[in-house]
Protein backbone atom coordinates (compact mmCIF):
# COMPACT_ATOMS: atom_id res chain seq x y z
CA UNK A 1 0.00 0.00 0.00
CA UNK A 2 2.58 2.17 0.88
CA UNK A 3 4.15 1.84 -2.53
CA UNK A 4 1.07 2.96 -4.17
CA UNK A 5 0.76 6.17 -1.66
CA UNK A 6 4.75 6.88 -3.01
CA UNK A 7 3.51 6.58 -6.53
CA UNK A 8 1.10 8.44 -6.44
CA UNK A 9 2.86 11.02 -4.85
CA UNK A 10 5.51 10.79 -7.82
CA UNK A 11 2.96 10.93 -10.04
CA UNK A 12 1.50 14.39 -8.90
CA UNK A 13 5.02 15.67 -7.90
CA UNK A 14 5.67 14.88 -12.08
CA UNK A 15 2.46 16.59 -13.34
CA UNK A 16 2.70 19.72 -10.80
CA UNK A 17 6.42 20.36 -10.18
CA UNK A 18 8.20 19.18 -13.34
CA UNK A 19 6.89 21.66 -16.51
CA UNK A 20 9.00 24.41 -14.14
CA UNK A 21 12.05 23.25 -14.75
CA UNK A 22 13.00 25.76 -17.15
CA UNK A 23 12.06 28.50 -15.40
CA UNK A 24 13.75 26.95 -12.35
CA UNK A 25 16.97 26.66 -14.51
CA UNK A 26 16.74 30.20 -15.79
CA UNK A 27 15.97 31.46 -12.39
CA UNK A 28 18.77 29.80 -10.63
CA UNK A 29 21.31 30.86 -13.41
CA UNK A 30 20.65 34.24 -12.91
CA UNK A 31 21.53 33.54 -9.00
CA UNK A 32 24.79 31.79 -10.32
CA UNK A 33 25.85 34.17 -12.19
CA UNK A 34 25.02 31.86 -15.05
CA UNK A 35 27.75 28.99 -13.75
CA UNK A 36 25.90 26.20 -15.47
CA UNK A 37 27.15 23.47 -13.15
CA UNK A 38 25.67 25.34 -10.23
CA UNK A 39 22.69 26.12 -11.90
CA UNK A 40 22.19 22.63 -12.47
CA UNK A 41 23.25 21.00 -9.32
CA UNK A 42 20.70 24.30 -7.63
CA UNK A 43 17.67 22.84 -9.33
CA UNK A 44 18.49 19.65 -8.53
CA UNK A 45 18.68 20.44 -5.22
CA UNK A 46 15.43 22.52 -5.42
CA UNK A 47 13.68 19.93 -6.76
CA UNK A 48 14.65 17.25 -4.17
CA UNK A 49 14.07 19.39 -1.43
CA UNK A 50 10.73 19.66 -3.07
CA UNK A 51 9.70 16.74 -3.56
CA UNK A 52 10.49 15.92 0.26
CA UNK A 53 8.52 18.49 1.55
CA UNK A 54 5.59 17.73 -1.18
CA UNK A 55 2.73 17.04 1.47
CA UNK A 56 3.49 20.68 2.65
CA UNK A 57 2.60 22.02 -1.24
CA UNK A 58 -1.28 23.13 -1.33
CA UNK A 59 -2.49 21.95 -5.07
CA UNK A 60 -4.77 24.18 -6.25
CA UNK A 61 -1.61 27.24 -5.24
CA UNK A 62 1.12 28.62 -7.74
CA UNK A 63 3.77 25.40 -7.87
CA UNK A 64 5.96 27.90 -9.85
CA UNK A 65 6.32 30.58 -6.90
CA UNK A 66 5.97 27.37 -4.27
CA UNK A 67 9.46 25.61 -6.12
CA UNK A 68 10.62 29.56 -6.27
CA UNK A 69 10.84 29.97 -3.15
CA UNK A 70 12.63 27.17 -2.44
CA UNK A 71 15.28 27.67 -5.01
CA UNK A 72 15.69 30.62 -3.50
CA UNK A 73 16.44 29.48 0.01
CA UNK A 74 18.15 26.88 -1.54
CA UNK A 75 20.79 29.25 -2.91
CA UNK A 76 21.11 31.44 0.09
CA UNK A 77 21.62 28.49 2.29
CA UNK A 78 24.67 27.50 -0.20
CA UNK A 79 25.81 30.98 -0.21
CA UNK A 80 26.36 31.27 3.58
CA UNK A 81 28.00 28.24 3.85
CA UNK A 82 30.31 28.89 1.02
CA UNK A 83 30.99 32.14 2.07
CA UNK A 84 31.39 33.05 -1.40
CA UNK A 85 30.06 36.09 -3.24
CA UNK A 86 28.15 35.68 -6.29
CA UNK A 87 29.45 36.87 -10.04
CA UNK A 88 27.33 39.16 -12.06
CA UNK A 89 24.72 37.72 -14.23
CA UNK A 90 25.77 37.83 -17.86
CA UNK A 91 22.28 37.75 -20.09
CA UNK A 92 23.86 36.15 -23.07
CA UNK A 93 24.30 32.99 -21.44
CA UNK A 94 20.49 32.66 -20.60
CA UNK A 95 17.97 31.47 -23.61
CA UNK A 96 17.01 33.87 -26.02
CA UNK A 97 14.33 35.67 -24.48
CA UNK A 98 13.60 39.17 -23.86
CA UNK A 99 14.58 40.32 -20.22
CA UNK A 100 10.88 42.09 -20.11
CA UNK A 101 8.82 39.15 -21.51
CA UNK A 102 5.85 38.27 -19.15
CA UNK A 103 5.43 41.84 -17.07
CA UNK A 104 2.42 42.75 -16.03
CA UNK A 105 -0.12 44.12 -18.40
CA UNK A 106 -0.75 47.30 -16.35
CA UNK A 107 2.55 48.17 -15.82
CA UNK A 108 3.74 50.74 -17.44
CA UNK A 109 7.82 51.17 -17.06
CA UNK A 110 7.94 47.23 -18.08
CA UNK A 111 6.65 48.55 -21.31
CA UNK A 112 8.68 51.36 -21.59
CA UNK A 113 12.22 49.33 -21.05
CA UNK A 114 10.33 46.57 -23.26
CA UNK A 115 11.29 48.78 -26.35
CA UNK A 116 14.52 49.25 -25.47
CA UNK A 117 16.60 46.17 -24.60
CA UNK A 118 20.15 45.69 -25.62
CA UNK A 119 23.89 44.84 -24.55
CA UNK A 120 24.21 48.40 -22.61
CA UNK A 121 20.72 48.05 -21.09
CA UNK A 122 21.52 44.22 -19.84
CA UNK A 123 24.96 45.80 -18.59
CA UNK A 124 22.80 48.33 -16.19
CA UNK A 125 21.08 45.42 -15.35
CA UNK A 126 23.85 43.09 -14.61
CA UNK A 127 24.98 46.64 -12.37
CA UNK A 128 21.89 46.40 -9.91
CA UNK A 129 22.48 45.27 -6.30
CA UNK A 130 20.82 42.19 -5.99
CA UNK A 131 17.87 43.49 -3.64
CA UNK A 132 16.98 45.16 -6.66
CA UNK A 133 17.98 42.79 -9.81
CA UNK A 134 16.26 39.99 -8.43
CA UNK A 135 12.29 41.16 -8.20
CA UNK A 136 12.97 42.60 -11.94
CA UNK A 137 14.35 39.70 -13.01
CA UNK A 138 11.68 37.33 -11.50
CA UNK A 139 8.90 40.04 -12.44
CA UNK A 140 10.45 40.78 -16.38
CA UNK A 141 11.74 37.57 -17.11
CA UNK A 142 10.05 35.06 -15.00
CA UNK A 143 6.74 36.45 -15.24
CA UNK A 144 6.12 36.76 -11.59
CA UNK A 145 3.11 38.88 -9.99
CA UNK A 146 3.92 41.19 -7.38
CA UNK A 147 2.75 38.50 -4.73
CA UNK A 148 4.54 35.87 -6.09
CA UNK A 149 7.55 37.82 -6.53
CA UNK A 150 6.57 38.78 -2.42
CA UNK A 151 6.28 34.38 -1.25
CA UNK A 152 10.03 33.82 -3.04
CA UNK A 153 11.61 37.09 -1.65
CA UNK A 154 9.65 36.24 1.73
CA UNK A 155 8.99 40.60 1.52
CA UNK A 156 5.85 42.26 1.69
CA UNK A 157 4.47 43.44 -1.75
CA UNK A 158 4.71 46.80 -0.92
CA UNK A 159 8.71 46.24 -0.51
CA UNK A 160 8.58 44.10 -4.10
CA UNK A 161 6.44 47.11 -6.25
CA UNK A 162 9.01 49.71 -4.27
CA UNK A 163 12.17 47.35 -5.32
CA UNK A 164 10.58 47.22 -8.87
CA UNK A 165 10.11 50.82 -8.90
CA UNK A 166 13.69 51.89 -8.02
CA UNK A 167 15.00 49.45 -10.06
CA UNK A 168 13.45 50.51 -12.87
CA UNK A 169 14.32 54.46 -11.88
CA UNK A 170 17.64 53.22 -11.60
CA UNK A 171 18.09 52.24 -14.97
CA UNK A 172 16.20 55.14 -16.22
CA UNK A 173 18.53 57.53 -14.95
CA UNK A 174 21.82 54.93 -15.54
CA UNK A 175 20.59 54.92 -19.18
CA UNK A 176 19.08 58.30 -19.58
CA UNK A 177 22.23 60.08 -21.89
CA UNK A 178 22.10 56.56 -24.06
CA UNK A 179 18.76 56.93 -24.73
CA UNK A 180 18.86 60.70 -25.78
CA UNK A 181 21.91 58.90 -28.00
CA UNK A 182 19.49 56.19 -29.43
CA UNK A 183 16.68 58.61 -30.24
CA UNK A 184 14.59 56.90 -27.36
CA UNK A 185 14.38 60.24 -25.12
CA UNK A 186 14.24 63.34 -26.52
CA UNK A 187 16.60 66.05 -25.11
Amino acid sequence: MEDVGRGQRRAEFEAEALPHLDALYAFASRLTGGDEARSEDLVQATCLRAFERWEQYEPGTDCRAWLMTILRSTFINEYHSRRTKPTPVDYDDVAERSVFDGRSPDDPEARFFERIVDDRIVEAIDALPDEFRVPLVLSDLQGLKYREISDVLGVPVGTVKSRLHRARRRLQDDLHDYAVEQGIVAR
